[in-house]
């Protein structure tokens, strides 16, 4: 019989990626509002998306990445990584789907 105990190493990333989500969650929330001036749910379903995040690799790597950063160097970093790593192609996605 299996034990069902997670292996510690996947158990250390989903909860890294479970920090990660909730901090990228709340860099899109916050950049919505300050360049739109309004909420978006879409908007911020698309920044935060599995889909979108596949870009990068596995979505709960890049989550549990955007979660260890946030333990090492707080908000700041995180947001610092979110914006220079992911937020140039949410953008350049966004430029083509008005294009539509």
């Amino acid at each position: 019989m299996r034990s069902k105990k997670k292996d510690p190493v996947r158990r250390k990333e989903q909860e890294q990626a479970w920090i990660g989500d909730t901090i990228l969650d709340l860099f899109a929330r916050k950049w919505i509002l300050e360049h739109h001036g309004t909420v978006c749910g879409e908007q911020l379903r698309r920044m935060t998306s599995n889909q979108f995040l596949a870009c990068f690799g596995n979505p709960t790597s890049v989550e549990a990445k955007i979660g260890r950063i946030y333990l090492d160097s707080g908000e700041e970093g995180a947001f610092a990584w979110i914006e220079a790593e992911l937020l140039p192609l949410y953008l350049r996605q966004e430029k083509k789907e008005k294009r539509k």
